[in-house]
Order: structure tokens, then C-alpha cells, then sequence
């Protein structure tokens, strides 16, 4: 198995009484009067109702960053929302301004929303998201998120079985497909604990992993 070490983060996620939810990491926390205004800023550029919010070190830099998320669509397989990065005046270098063109709220300011998409995947009844699905049907994900929830799957010797015990596997953040070749990623179960990336092999119902990738904090 393969290390690539990355700087991560601890999340705090806990749900508001507000009506949204919140996700910060340590030392990036909003007061409410703060997130009022996070939100009015929010409308300002184009994002009608915030359902959460979030904050991220800015690795390597010692800065922080925020970002608020908007309501989901769901259509079929696929969930969007709109999504808007803001700046806050004190997580960042002294002097920092907004760019021309953003709009500015207090000590906040941002530009124009972005759009983000997910995946919906079912197995067993139950609703799974995944962050990119490229070159790979809908089903293929299936059946491998299927195999791996419920540990029917070989690897190659080389794999750490200990390593495969740390993965979550309720949570796949991508799913892609060049030729016969299948990577698919996944989190670590303890947040801020790095992640995992698979090199697997899927012949009908039978899954083996060939090789293993783990980036740790």
C-alpha cells in the first residue's frame, strides 16, 4: 500500500435550530450574529435559501475559508445545489480586500454561486452519494458500493487488510472508469483522517482490489 501524506482537517458538524446546518473546523467558527450575516450576503449574490455552512483550512496556509450551500434539486440519479465560497476578513493575510465585481457584507464578501453535483446510488433500499461518477454506469456503481458494504470482495496481497478495516464505506466520494481499469475513493471512518483510493477489478458480481492509495494528515 501506497502513503501519500496530505494536510486534513477535523470536522465539527452539528444541526441548527435555524433551519440549516453547519459544518466548521476548529478555530473557523461562526457566531450567529456572524452566520446572519453570512446568510444575508449569501442572498445578495444569488443563493435563495442556505442550507448549510461550512468553514475549511486553507492548507498550507495558515488561512480559513468559508462556504455556504443551497437547497437541493434532485432529478432521478442526480442532486445539485448551488454552492458560494465567501472570504472572511479575519481568517485571511491583514489587508486583504474583495476582488472588483464581489459583492461585500460586513467583514464578508464573495463572488458569484457555482454549481455542484452528486450521484445517487441505491443498495439495499438505502441512499448513497457519490461526488463524481465519470466514465462508469449507474449500475456498475452499485454493484461495487454493494459488494464492498457488505464485505464481498478479494484484494490483492500487497492491500493491507488493515487498511481496508479504517475505510468507510458508507460514503463514496468518487466512481470512475478508463477501459477496464476501475478507481473508486472513499474516506477514512474517523473525519480529517485522510482517505483512500482503489485500483478494482469487477467481473460480474465478483470484486477483487488490485492496488490500494491512502493520503493521511
Amino acid at each position: 500500500m501506497k502513503k501519500i501524506t496530505l494536510n486534513l482537517f477535523i470536522l465539527t458538524l452539528t444541526v441548527s435550530t435555524y433551519g440549516f446546518e453547519r459544518e466548521y473546523v476548529k478555530g473557523a467558527v461562526l457566531t450567529n450574529k456572524q452566520e446572519k450575516t453570512v446568510i444575508e450576503l449569501a442572498k445578495k449574490a444569488g443563493i435563495k435559501k442556505v442550507a448549510k455552512i461550512l468553514s475549511h483550512n486553507m492548507f498550507p496556509s495558515p488561512f480559513r475559508g468559508l462556504r455556504v450551500e443551497g437547497v437541493e434539486q434532485i432529478k432521478n440519479h442526480k442532486v445539485s445545489y448551488e454552492a458560494l465560497s465567501i472570504s472572511h476578513g479575519e481568517w485571511l493575510q491583514p489587508g486583504a480586500k474583495p476582488r472588483k465585481g464581489q459583492i461585500q457584507l460586513g467583514n464578508f464578501w464573495a463572488g458569484k454561486p457555482y454549481t455542484r453535483k452528486k450521484t445517487i446510488l441505491w443498495v439495499d433500499e438505502k441512499e448513497y452519494r457519490a461526488g463524481s461518477v465519470q466514465g462508469i454506469t449507474i449500475e456498475e456503481c452499485e454493484t461495487i458500493l454493494s459488494l464492498f458494504l457488505r464485505g464481498e470482495y478479494d484484494h490483492n496481497p500487497e492491500v493491507s487488510e488493515k487498511a481496508l478495516t479504517q475505510i468507510d464505506w458508507t460514503k463514496p466520494s468518487r466512481f470512475g472508469k478508463q477501459g477496464s481499469s476501475i478507481s473508486v475513493g472513499f474516506p477514512h471512518k474517523h473525519p480529517g483522517e485522510g482517505f483512500f483510493d482503489l485500483k478494482v477489478k469487477l467481473d460480474g458480481k465478483k470484486l477483487n482490489i488490485n492496488k490500494m492509495f491512502q493520503a493521511v494528515p
